[in-house]
């Protein structure tokens, strides 16, 4: 039986992008070598623009539920809480999701494939991919079975999720530059008590130890993430009671119970190439970078949304081949500027001597939470964490301006006259937004190619996020605005869509 998308992996990145696929009607196959779902993870945090995205799945809500929301940062030194950073009021005006939830990844990934498992689709555990064959108009991989038989599977498309060490990454030979910290750091999931078990989240930036605690219950369950050292062969024999307990002890925490510790280099590698004719690479397989600001497994959802709707509407002779291309276009250019942003937090918070501490130690407690008291600098923050701040403008398959919006901009979101503007997203699809009054031609040309449109009474919220009264957006499957056009008009989007071969 023939595929429309072999998907390699099953991760939160392979998940969501069989969960959207599969939405829009397309036949998937999801395989992953490990006979059982994970039980440990190092991914934990889960950004606002991610539950933006799996509100299109229907999946938001749960997620939330089922994790534990962190609406605060605290910054300790040398045993003091320096500072408390809220993101509740930063984001309140610019996502339904003004927090960091921090929900651990085994729990995330079951719960992910239990809604796939809905849809009608299971993810076929102890199957190893060995190889491929791309015959032009579709692919025939090989894959392996638990007990060593070999099969093999057709699709027309081919979705490397499969992590670090890609198997279709060095198959296509797409190359993987970057490079590995020097240091080795550690994870372990605690039980604990103290001044910092209050559910939030604390940054400790002491001189001799550094560590991040990350809350996911009310009950005294976290993650803690810390360095041991150098020496990569000795960390592998320790055990939690070798490493340091320095900002442990400075916070005041009480560990009661450890059910996880492992240690782990951390990579920043970008490559070179998301695509090599009917294969892709998505998530881990195409990017790796420090934990710094919990980005990892959101950019790999992020890769997912951005990919299914483009494949989808290919798939289904709704646009071209080159809209493929896009792909890599728009992701990778994001996953470089994030690697940079990443590898410079990450060398502040985790390097030696002396004028290093004292940047981190003195200067860093004072500056941080001064800075975050302009409503700029709280915006700026929150933005580039939540990864609302996300744009596509320099894609040339995104156009126009309209009011402070570009195309390719994710789309504003308002609360305004007891209406949500993103309650109309929940449809994957291309829709037209207007806000204000929308042309007497604009509706009936829109619905004749099924594209839905949503006409918002103005107010003055629209105004202050940046959107243009009597604009109209265009809006792409993953909610980002291909066309901002002003005034709206039917034949400026009809000259759009036929400019890049749209077929709605």
């Amino acid at each position: 039986m023939r595929h429309d998308v072999l998907i390699v992996g099953a991760g939160p990145t392979g998940l969501t992008l069989a969960l959207w696929l599969t939405k829009q009607g397309i036949k998937v196959r999801i395989v992953d070598r490990n006979a059982t779902p994970g039980t440990a993870s190092r991914a934990m945090a889960v950004q606002a623009r991610t539950l933006e995205l799996y509100r299109q799945l229907g999946i938001a809500d749960a997620v939330v539920a089922a994790g534990h929301t962190n609406f605060s940062v605290n910054i300790w030194v040398g045993g003091t809480k320096k500072a408390h950073i809220s993101f509740a009021d930063a984001g309140a005006e610019m996502t339904p999701y003004p927090f960091i939830l921090v929900y651990p990844q085994d729990r995330h990934e079951r719960l992910l494939a239990d809604r796939l498992e809905e849809l009608g689709v299971s993810v076929e555990r102890g199957t190893e991919f060995v190889d491929f064959t791309d015959r032009g108009d579709h692919v025939v991989a090989r894959l392996r079975d638990a007990s060593g038989v070999e099969s093999h599977a057709e699709a027309l498309y081919l979705a490397g999720c499969d992590g670090a060490k890609s198997v279709i990454r060095h198959q296509i030979g797409s190359a993987y530059p970057g490079g590995t910290y020097d240091k080795i750091f550690y994870v372990a999931d605690v039980r604990l008590q103290g001044a910092a078990a209050d559910g939030e989240m604390h940054l400790a930036l002491d001189r001799a130890d550094f560590m991040a605690c990350l809350a996911y219950d009310d009950a005294g369950k976290a993650r803690l993430i810390g360095i041991v050292g150098d020496d990569g062969d000795a960390a592998k024999e320790l055990t939690f009671g070798d490493v340091a307990h320095t900002a442990m002890t400075g916070m005041k925490l009480d560990i009661e119970a450890v059910s996880w510790f492992s240690t782990y280099r951390v990579h920043h590698r970008v490559t070179d190439h998301y695509r090599r004719g009917r294969a892709f690479l998505v998530g881990d397989a195409a990017h790796v970078h420090s934990p710094a600001g919990g980005q990892g497994m959101n950019t790999g959802i992020g890769d997912a949304a951005n990919l299914a709707w483009k494949l989808a509407a290919v798939i289904r002779d709704e646009a071209p081949d080159n809209l493929l291309d896009t792909y890599e276009e728009e992701r990778r250019a994001f996953a470089v500027k994030l690697v940079e942003t990443t590898d410079r937090v990450f060398s502040f918070v985790t390097s030696d001597g002396p004028f290093a501490d004292f940047v981190r130690t003195r200067i860093a407690p004072v500056f941080l939470p001064a800075a975050y008291r302009f409503e700029a600098a709280r915006e700026f923050m929150f933005r580039l964490i939540s990864q609302i701040r996300i744009s596509y403008g320099d894609c040339a398959f995104n156009e126009g301006k309209a009011g402070d919006v570009h195309g390719g901009d994710r789309l504003p979101w308002v609360r305004a006259n007891g209406t949500d503007n993103y309650a109309s997203l929940s449809s994957i699809g291309w829709q037209v937004h207007v806000y204000g009054e929308a042309p007497d031609d604009l509706g009936p040309w829109c619905r004749e190619r099924g594209i839905a449109v949503h006409v918002f009474s103005w107010s003055p919220e629209y105004g202050t996020a940046g959107l243009e009264r009597g604009a109209a957006y265009l809006m792409r499957p993953d909610t980002y605005i291909a066309l901002a056009a002003n005034p709206a008009s039917a034949a400026a989007i009809g000259h759009y869509l036929a400019e890049r071969q749209i077929r709605l």
